[in-house]
């Protein structure tokens, strides 16, 4: 690909994601700007769950918090943060979002080049417009990083693999208050998926997992959300055995610097398995309803279990035909069997 004509320390805001997953993956677009303009300055729009993630990517200079949250509207509050914004003197915004709201910031913070896809019709809210050719790049990654060229350059992109920085300090306070202390191999497991449940591996198959990791001498730690807690629950509740659970008990932050420390972790697709793959570690994908070749994890030390029924993908929620058959006929010998491929 040609390389985009940067001006010397040109200002750059971008747009940022709101899911975790696609915010790891927003890094190789972080990534290739700098590849290409060294001296560019780029700052990122962000919900603040994401913010700790943004901090452990090196490429950026701030981390700039969203006024809205996820699903919100909020006119007034866009446009009004957006002419606030016009003091920071931004040479161009690029959106990820595909969404009209998300092109009200840059356009009343008087950017003058505003990048995207055509997305919800956004004539007008950019004057940098880029028509997505779904076949040509088919990957998410792909469509982050083809907007940091020129309109018309139609090469497929070389896509940097995210890799998220881990700053000694904040690991040794990380062990500390969480009092780590191991010598034993570590499994995380990563049971939840925001998403919905046509993503989630049954609980019971990684609590049979659980047991089997432990009577080979290792360490189980859960990880997840709030909103996973239950989960993660059920699945100590089964096991029976000392397995750590961190759901619901750690900042994002802290997660990231948790993960960093154990030897393979085991996901659904969600945003802690593109943090798993951004921490170069060894990984098994667990794809139901999703598309593996859409959002796969970037790390080349990743395998992918996937049944590809002929019903999936289908990208819901929840199963529409009430069985989720491309997640509970994926058994736990399976994965097992690709674990040994690591060790």
């Amino acid at each position: 690909m040609q390389s985009i004509h940067l001006q010397q320390s040109q200002r750059i805001l971008i747009v940022g994601p709101a899911w975790v997953g696609d915010m790891v993956m927003a890094q190789s677009l972080f990534m290739a700007l700098k590849k290409q303009r060294p001296d560019c300055h780029i700052d990122v729009l962000a919900p603040a769950w994401t913010l700790s993630l943004l901090e452990r990517m090196p490429q950026i200079r701030q981390a700039v918090c969203m006024p809205a949250g996820r699903g919100e509207l909020a006119l007034w509050k866009r446009l009004t943060w957006g002419v606030q914004l016009r003091s920071a003197d931004y040479d161009q915004a690029i959106l990820l979002p595909n969404s009209w709201k998300s092109a009200l910031l840059p356009l009343a913070a008087d950017i003058p080049q505003r990048t995207g896809y055509l997305g919800e019709l956004r004539w007008g809210l950019l004057n940098d417009i880029r028509v997505l050719d779904e076949q040509r790049l088919p990957m998410t990654v792909q469509r982050f990083v083809a907007l940091a060229y020129p309109a018309g350059d139609d090469a497929i992109p070389d896509c940097p693999v995210p890799r998220l920085a881990i700053a000694g300090q904040k690991l040794a306070a990380c062990k500390k208050k969480f009092q780590i202390q191991h010598s034993d191999k570590i499994l995380a497991l990563c049971p939840g998926a925001e998403y919905g449940p046509a993503k989630r591996w049954p609980a019971g198959y990684y609590a049979q997992l659980a047991i089997k990791k432990i009577q080979q001498g290792w360490q189980v730690w859960l990880f997840g959300s709030v909103k996973d807690q239950a989960v993660c629950a059920e699945i100590k509740q089964t096991v029976q055995q000392d397995c750590r659970d961190f759901s619901g008990q750690t900042s994002m932050a802290e997660a990231v610097d948790l993960m960093s420390l154990v030897d393979l972790v085991i996901s659904n697709d969600s945003g802690l398995m593109h943090v798993a793959a951004a921490l170069d570690k060894p990984l098994i994908a667990i794809y139901g309803s999703s598309d593996p070749n859409f959002t796969p994890p970037l790390n080349d030390k990743s395998k992918i279990v996937t049944l590809a029924l002929p019903c999936s993908p289908c990208f819901k929620r929840e199963c529409p035909l009430g069985h989720s058959n491309c997640l509970r006929e994926i058994s736990v010998q399976r994965v097992l069997t690709e674990i040994k491929g690591f060790f």
